[in-house]
């Protein structure tokens, strides 16, 4: 078992090595000895920027062009700490830490899903080189009622969709990640033009320079006019915001969203959209099981989404101890 209050969530994950040095992740102001950031997404990225910090180099990137007032992240390293690639975003990394015979997986946010040229967590490959004996897990879609279909069935949906409206698309998703897979999907279909804003844009030239690709974009301005084929892809925050009730009376322009969360009827009325489509950057609930299974930890702790209910089910039915992490808990007495 491991040691009590080895693993905590306060601000970030934090664990606690045997040489009582602290490995922090995922932080808003990391306090810790080594920092380590999964990927650049804003709720998992620092205010503040640490000194030095474990990442990929595609997300020291990312995290620069997203918090351009701090200037270049400085990339560290670590002897007893490996990344691997998450499958979530550009850039995404899982971490292993090893530490005087205990092994320690943090996933981030993951998905073992091949999409769009990005890899998915392999968690086979990390199995057949590590003893994983402590796994913490997100679980965003940790029950059974989000199992998604088949990635290429997904994306064929999405397409057909494109292709069968008669006017210009407005589509929603997360500026990084999201942004680019919609781009993706549209560069597949018949649409004639392609527009970004200047937040998609800035991220998309990162990316772009790092996988040697274009995404065809360009970028939509206050007196860009929509044409019946066009495309626009906007951040998901902004899908209720008064401009984009402006372009949609001003075009007709169809508006979709896209996300695991529209696995539910809900996210269509609560988001306002016309049209929604599972598209998800994290792992589904089967796949959340896959990974357990396969890595076969002693422990799990599970963060984020259906952390009580996934403990659960990892308890119950696959038979190895499992904890949700609660903010600011010291021992596994406290859970």
């Amino acid at each position: 078992m491991v040691r009590d209050g080895a693993v905590s969530l306060r601000d970030g994950i934090r664990i606690e090595l045997s040489d009582g040095k602290t490995v922090v992740a995922d932080a808003t102001e990391p306090a810790g000895d080594v920092a380590v950031l999964s990927h650049a997404h804003g709720d998992h990225l620092y205010s503040q920027a640490p000194s030095e910090v474990i990442c990929s180099e595609l997300t020291a990137r990312l995290a620069a062009a997203r918090r351009r007032d701090e200037g270049k992240l400085v990339r560290g390293s670590h002897p007893t700490i490996e990344q691997v690639p998450a499958g979530h975003v550009p850039g995404s990394s899982a971490t292993i830490i090893e530490d005087e015979g205990t092994t320690y997986l943090y996933t981030g946010d993951f998905s073992p899903r091949e999409r769009f040229g990005l890899a998915g967590f392999d968690a086979e490959a990390v199995a057949a080189d590590y003893d994983v004996d402590v796994l913490v897990t997100e679980t965003t879609y940790g029950t059974p009622d989000y199992v998604f279909d088949a990635q290429r069935e997904l994306e064929r949906r999405i397409v057909g969709w494109l292709d069968d409206q008669d006017g210009p698309v407005v589509l929603f998703g997360y500026t990084l990640g999201r942004a680019q897979e919609i781009e993706r999907l549209v560069a597949r279909s018949e649409r004639e033009r392609l527009f970004v804003t200047e937040a998609i844009e800035r991220l998309n030239g990162v990316i772009a320079e790092a996988w040697g690709t274009d995404f065809g974009a360009r970028r939509y301005r206050r007196e860009t006019a929509l044409n019946p084929e066009d495309a626009l892809v906007l951040p998901a925050q902004t899908n209720k915001l008064s401009f984009v009730d402006r372009i949609v009376e001003a075009t007709g322009a169809v508006t979709a969203g896209f996300s695991g969360w529209a696995i539910e009827e809900s996210f269509l009325y609560r988001g306002g959209y016309d049209e929604t489509f599972v598209l998800s950057d994290h792992a589904d609930f089967s796949e959340l099981v896959a990974t357990v299974e396969t890595l076969n930890p002693r422990q799990v702790y599970t963060t984020h989404g259906f952390a009580d209910a996934f403990a659960t089910h990892v308890e119950t039915e696959l038979g190895i101890e499992a904890r949700s992490l609660k903010e600011n808990q010291t021992s596994l007495g406290e859970f």
